[in-house]
């Protein structure tokens, strides 16, 4: 027994001709599409904090620098490792970084269209391909295109089950010991994706091509180590490194997350479930219910009965679509939680019908479940387009089988391509707006080009650009070989090329974990003695460049710098050098 979903039963697939040809048209829209919406999108809109913060790991990973022994970190820093190749695409860093963003999301909803389908890429047809483009084009909705762990995660958990399903049921080992290799790594991205591994793990052991054959030890010690390469690397590096016992305390001293506003939706306030968009997911569990009384006598009742399943399927549907509708994009109707448990409800229904558990639907469930584990967006916003598309795969898959489904080509490839206009123009519509931390459309009207050439092609609006340039002022009047700038701006590290002597890019309350505070002071005290330092301190909160608020070209020296938890404020009297004044940034200056 296989432990994915079987494929649906239809006529025999058509013979593949020049497969190259179909690889690369697949490869070009996924490109295109990428390009495409980092271009109309992803560029249009910057803020100096977490549109930053991961390259900046990456600079200094690039540079040498071990992860929690050099670099402080409440998460394995896997995505640092992963965005170094960031600073090799021929392209300016940040609008190449979003681009890249954009292919893992696209790449991760084929992924996971494959195992939900059991269809391989090349026998997708127009209609099938134009869906998952446009639940890619869902994923991101109103989210930013940057380097980020949580992408990170949901990629590599997707090409990893991927890869590790192709692999066990062709036989191709490089491909189940590769699918193998990035499981483990999506362990190092974020914690929160640590189930990854043993749904691998439980995947591999579960499978009949692991409990037959010759050499079954030798095999299964060989992928447990694939397995566990990644993370036995990253330990071995970072001891090497000096940092194992930092590693320890600052992954086990952040504050957990456990998902409980997803699995407890409408438990705080039952009278949710008739407000838009909760009231869906009764909607749908009410089809779901009448689906499962017509599909579980299969076709005794006749062509009542397919009838009948077609028009719950379409109103399924249709209150999937409506989920989307009444979410608006907002985070904060919870319309991913909806999706969530709208798939919650679709897997045991398809079970029951197919007689076979839908194994794929059950990862998405649990990638849907590992993305809403964080601090800052505890829900699953970065996979609804797959939430949605799996849903309406599963419920496809319920259906009698259409006779001669060839005549309905057309038909699908124009609805598929539908939905791509439609969620293209809504993801756009969305990101004009109110781009993330940022103004509408029509008042981002300065490009960062202007200051560095990382930046080039991104827009923002005049503060933060006047941000922006004063810092590339104050280097130039201050230089130094060590440069900080404290504490929401990682991005100009990777953006200026700097080197930051602080173990810290980004010192939020939640990252500040393990001897953190200490090392930061300690650090200051090693500057006083070694000189040559620049720490410039923002005297304003990041939530007013977000909304355009006025940036003074100059202000007192005795002006008040802008902190979290007073270590700012302590690392500005611990240092000895100079007081120097540079727009609206106060610093302390040792030549």
């Amino acid at each position: 027994m296989d432990v994915m979903s079987p494929a649906p039963v239809a006529t025999a697939p058509p013979r593949q001709t020049r497969p190259l040809l179909r690889w690369s048209l697949h490869a070009s829209w996924v490109l295109v599409l990428a390009l495409a919406t980092e271009f109309r999108v992803g560029r249009f809109g910057f803020h100096p904090s977490d549109q930053g913060f991961i390259l900046a790991q990456a600079w200094r990973v690039l540079h040498g620098e071990v992860p929690h022994a050099d670099i402080i970190s409440a998460r394995p820093l896997g995505s640092a490792v992963l965005h170094v190749a960031d600073y090799a695409l021929p392209m300016p860093l940040f609008f190449g970084s979003g681009f890249l963003a954009m292919i893992e999301l696209v790449v991760a909803t084929i992924a996971f269209a494959t195992l939900v389908t059991r269809r391989r890429v090349l026998e997708w047809g127009p209609g099938l391909t134009a869906l998952v483009a446009a639940a890619s084009l869902l994923n991101l909705n109103a989210f930013p295109l940057m380097a980020w762990h949580t992408v990170d995660g949901i990629f590599l958990t997707a090409c990893g089950a991927w890869a590790l399903d192709a692999g066990l049921r062709g036989g191709h080992v490089f491909a189940r010991r590769g699918g193998l290799v990035l499981l483990g790594c999506a362990v190092l991205v974020k914690q929160s994706f640590a189930p990854a591994a043993v749904i691998g793990l439980g995947w591999l052991l579960l499978h009949p091509a692991t409990r037959t054959g010759t050499r079954r030890a030798v095999r299964l010690v060989l992928d447990l180590l694939a397995l566990g390469a990644p993370g036995m690397a990253y330990v071995a590096w970072v001891s090497l490194g000096g940092g194992f016992t930092e590693m320890v305390g600052q992954l086990t001293g952040g504050l957990p997350a456990y998902g409980e506003r997803l699995l407890g939706l409408w438990l705080d306030d039952p009278e949710v479930l008739t407000r838009p968009p909760v009231r869906e997911l009764g909607f749908f569990a009410a089809i779901a219910v009448v689906l499962l009384a017509v599909r579980l006598p299969g076709d005794r009742l006749g062509a009542a009965g397919r009838v009948a399943s077609w028009v719950l399927v379409l109103a399924g549907a249709t209150a999937v679509v409506w989920t989307v509708v009444d979410g608006r994009l907002t985070g904060s109707t919870r319309w991913a939680d909806v999706l969530w448990w709208i798939v919650a409800v679709s897997v045991p229904v398809h079970a029951a019908v197919r007689r076979q558990v839908p194994w794929a639907g059950l990862l998405v469930l649990a990638t849907g479940f590992m993305t809403s584990l964080s601090w800052g967006n505890d829900t699953p916003t970065l996979l609804c387009g797959t939430l949605a598309l799996t849903t309406l795969l599963l419920l496809g898959q319920l259906v009698p089988a259409r006779p001669r489904p060839s005549r309905h080509s057309a038909v699908t490839a124009t609805a598929g391509l539908l939905a791509v206009a439609v969620c293209g123009w809504v993801v756009v519509a969305r990101h004009d707006q109110a781009a993330y931390l940022d103004v509408s459309h029509d008042r981002l009207t300065e490009d960062l080009g202007a200051v560095t050439p990382a930046m080039a092609g991104i827009r923002t609006n005049p503060s933060t650009f006047a941000f922006v340039r004063q810092i590339r002022a104050c280097l130039d009047r201050f230089p130094a070989a060590r440069t900080a700038i404290l504490p929401d701006s990682p991005f100009a590290y990777p953006a200026f090329g700097l080197r930051n002597p602080f173990p810290l890019e980004w010192p939020l309350p939640l990252e500040i974990v393990g001897d953190a505070p200490g090392r930061m002071l300690a650090t200051a005290d090693r500057l006083n003695r070694e000189g040559g330092y620049l720490v410039l301190f923002q005297t304003d909160s990041y939530r007013m460049l977000a909304t355009g608020g006025p940036v003074p070209e100059s202000i007192p020296a005795d002006t008040p710098v802008f902190d979290y938890l007073g270590l700012e404020k302590a690392i500005q009297a611990r240092l000895t050098g100079r007081v120097v004044t540079c727009g609206s940034f106060v610093g302390k200056y040792a030549p």
